[in-house]
């Protein structure tokens, strides 16, 4: 299948697993937003990322995949098995090191996390970073100071520990943890 096929199945497949689940609002009266644009998001960012990025052998697909399934398994009842069918071991592999392990403290979770990006390649692990590019945009209005600067804090762990997987995305990393200050007065 043509890679533009495959994506166009995966924004299908996504978009259907998303359905009807919106995205936190930023303020009381604002209306929440379908779920599915976080998707079409993170892909953007991983899209432009890799365009601006001078490897030959970057496996954009792999890393557009994981882009657009990346919260299938945590937040839907879409199985790891269902991605692999559809899509590939590799593409299965890259949405499970995205998937939080909700069996842990959620103090553990993003380390455990991270070591699982750490083993994939570097295309699942930049799909981290332009994830956490797009959630520093304004919080939930009813989000703590304290839960705001935590989320900050694992954002520039993140940083920390996949930079090396993409240049250009560390930098736009990098430049909205600076901005998310806003949010913490």
């Amino acid at each position: 299948m043509h890679h533009t096929d495959l994506y166009r199945k995966a924004l299908e497949f996504a978009c259907k697993a998303h359905n009807n689940q919106k995205m936190p609002s930023t303020s009381a009266s604002e209306t929440e937003l379908p779920y599915f644009l976080h998707i079409t998001e993170v892909m953007t960012e991983i899209v432009v990322a890799f365009q601006n990025t001078k490897d030959e052998n970057i496996n954009t697909t792999l890393g557009v995949l994981v882009a657009i399934l990346h919260d299938a398994v945590e937040d839907t009842a879409i199985s790891l098995s269902d991605i692999e069918a559809e899509f590939g071991k590799e593409v299965r592999n890259g949405v499970w090191a995205m998937t939080k392990n909700e069996d842990l403290p959620k103090e553990r979770q993003m380390v455990d996390s991270l070591a699982k990006l750490l083993k994939e390649p570097k295309e699942v692990q930049a799909v981290k970073l332009a994830d956490r590019i797009v959630n520093l945009k304004e919080p939930p209005h009813y989000w703590s100071v304290e839960k705001k600067r935590n989320y900050q804090q694992e954002a520039r762990l993140i940083l920390e520990k996949l930079q090396h997987s993409n240049s250009y995305l560390a930098k736009r990393l990098s430049k909205k943890i600076v901005a998310y200050e806003q949010f913490l007065a």
